[in-house]
């Protein structure tokens, strides 16, 4: 997309944001991810239902149309009371994501921004399915690309190699690969029925001539044996959206933290596990969203929480672990007449952990021009998110084109050249 001569200015920046590799994938430069170790590499996925103000995560403050289109809710400057902090000329970092910064001064937190779907749909219900099922615009796919990762990862199978961390399961990991789901709260792994033996014979000799109940009690058992072992030496201690469907079920970014530490915790005790999902929601914020303080301010500071309690809980393991923050889609660039925001299309990515090479925004940046943006309303998507996705589940967990052509099955030469997102 050609940029407005009003940014001109900011041309520099931009350039910078390509020239990390010749390669490039939609505006994304390569070289996102660090070199690997030789220990199992992870991924956990924390989903953001509601969809979350990117344009308030990571602000373009550098952006002349940024504070004019949102003249109660813009953020400060860097510098300035409540201000931004400072993550380069053009963008800053909502201030209530400050226990994140540690993170990027130590170049293991970055963002792609303007990323998202090509789908144009505004609806919770639409993109939250094609975000998880890794088809936008297709409907009928009836698995989740985490499920056909979890297929298609080499190694071999465990109970819990995968985790599910929620109340009901979700769509990313629907089909026929076995995961363990970790309920949330404090008594998540509390004792039930199915744990005990007596159950589980009984259910083994009904289901005996049913091969596929059979498996997936099997599986059910193992695995929540397996996370009752890893976590059996003890552990760290450790407002509803506009829109009652936004949230599909996802607990608010309150509780986040206690469950997040919950989660990092059995994936560092838990050598088997190598990928985890996560959701939370309230982020559909049409009505008083506030700035640097208020309802969002609230949410990201619990939700930043969080993350630096993930971290804390993987441990040792954060080191091989890529955590990928996403929501299904932005909201506008202008506020609405109810100190909110609307629906919109682009949005930004976080990626965190010690694989990734951060202390950068990426992407290629199309302004906030009325002619740059979609629908003449919304941050454009320069970057598909599965050119994000595709470049970690190759570059980090090294899956090979054929398999990538399997977790997400679209034609074009993106998926043939996945790019770098470790850094060499």
């Amino acid at each position: 997309m050609s940029m407005h001569p009003r940014y001109q200015e900011l041309s520099m920046h931009r350039r910078q944001l390509l020239q990390a590799s010749a390669l490039a994938l939609g505006g994304l430069p390569v070289s996102l991810l660090r070199a690997q170790t030789a220990a199992p590499k992870k991924l956990v996925v924390v989903m953001l239902r509601g969809a979350v103000d990117g344009l308030s995560v990571v602000a373009p403050h550098g952006e002349r149309d940024y504070a004019a289109g949102r003249p109660q809710i813009a953020l400060p400057v860097p510098g300035a009371e409540d201000g931004l902090l400072k993550l380069d000329s053009l963008f800053g970092l909502h201030p209530s994501l400050a226990m994140l910064k540690r993170h990027w001064d130590g170049g293991q937190l970055a963002f792609v921004h303007a990323s998202g779907s090509p789908d144009a749909t505004r609806s919770h219900f639409d993109a939250q399915d094609y975000f998880e099922s890794g088809t936008p615009g297709r409907k009928s796919t009836p698995d989740g690309w985490m499920n056909r990762l979890l297929a298609a990862l080499p190694g071999e199978p465990a109970p819990t190699r995968a985790i599910s961390q929620g109340s009901t399961p979700p769509r990313i990991f629907a089909g026929t690969a076995s995961v363990a789901n970790l309920g949330l709260g404090p008594n998540a792994l509390q004792r039930r029925s199915i744990d005990n033996p007596q159950m589980q014979a009984g259910l083994a000799k009904l289901y005996a001539q049913d091969p596929a109940l059979s498996a997936t009690l099997r599986d059910t058992t193992e695995g929540r044996g397996e996370m009752a072992r890893s976590m059996a030496s003890g552990m760290a201690p450790g407002e509803r959206s506009m829109d009652p469907t936004a949230d599909a079920g996802a607990p608010s970014a309150r509780s986040f933290a206690a469950d997040a530490l919950r989660l990092g915790t059995l994936i560092r005790k838990d050598p088997h596990t190598q990928l985890a999902f996560t959701a939370v929601g309230g982020w559909d914020t049409h009505v008083n969203q506030g700035a640097a303080r208020g309802q969002l301010a609230n949410r990201l500071a619990s939700l930043g929480q969080g993350l630096d309690a993930l971290a804390t809980g993987l441990g040792d393991a954060y080191r091989d672990t890529v955590i990928v923050v996403a929501s299904e889609f932005g909201r506008t660039v202008r506020q609405n007449g109810n100190g909110g925001t609307d629906h919109g299309r682009g949005n930004v990515m976080w990626l965190l952990g010690g694989p990734v090479a951060g202390g950068r925004v990426l992407g290629e940046w199309p302004g906030l021009d009325r002619a740059a943006l979609a629908d003449g309303r919304d941050l454009a998507v320069t970057t598909d998110f599965r050119q994000v996705l595709a470049a970690v589940l190759q570059r980090h967990l090294g899956l090979p084109d054929s398999a990538l052509a399997s977790v997400f099955p679209q034609p074009g030469a993106m998926w043939r050249q996945a790019g770098e997102l470790i850094r060499s």
